[in-house]
């Protein structure tokens, strides 16, 4: 089966503007919204003394991320379970929301593994990983003989 999307010449037309409202609001943005596992946006930098990266997962609190070092292997992963109950007449409502992501990173040769350190302000986790001494970029003046 093909979905067609009508442009708006089209939509008086060809088909009931009803179907073409209701469509609009089935689009893909909106199922991806509701229904998509969530993974959040990564930055990753390159200093001379350190890697630094950078994971927007806002909603969560310190608690709910977990961070491991496996061998080479960073891993950042996070599970929330939200409950919410709303008593009111004769009837209860509960709404149950789930959020979970995992993340993996493979460190380069060059990562200090005793040095990493993390910190999350305002729904951005950093994650900083130091070099070890002998890759960090040394610059000196080189002498023409």
């Amino acid at each position: 089966m093909t979905l067609v999307k009508f442009g708006k010449d089209q939509k008086n037309n060809i088909v009931n503007p009803f179907f073409n409202d209701v469509y609009s609001l089935l689009n893909d943005s909106f199922l991806n919204e509701k229904l998509a596992t969530r993974t959040p946006a990564v930055n990753i930098a390159e200093t001379d003394a350190q890697f630094e990266i950078e994971l927007a997962v806002p909603g969560l609190s310190k608690e709910d991320i977990k961070i491991n070092l496996d061998k080479n292997v960073l891993s950042v992963a996070a599970d929330k379970k939200t409950e919410t109950v709303d008593e009111n007449k004769k009837y209860t409502k509960r709404e149950y929301s789930f959020n979970s992501f995992s993340r993996s990173f493979t460190l380069p040769e060059s990562a200090d593994h005793s040095k990493i350190e993390a910190d999350y302000t305002a729904g951005i986790l950093k994650l900083t990983v130091a070099k070890k001494e002998e890759a960090k970029f040394q610059s000196r003046e080189i002498a023409v003989k």
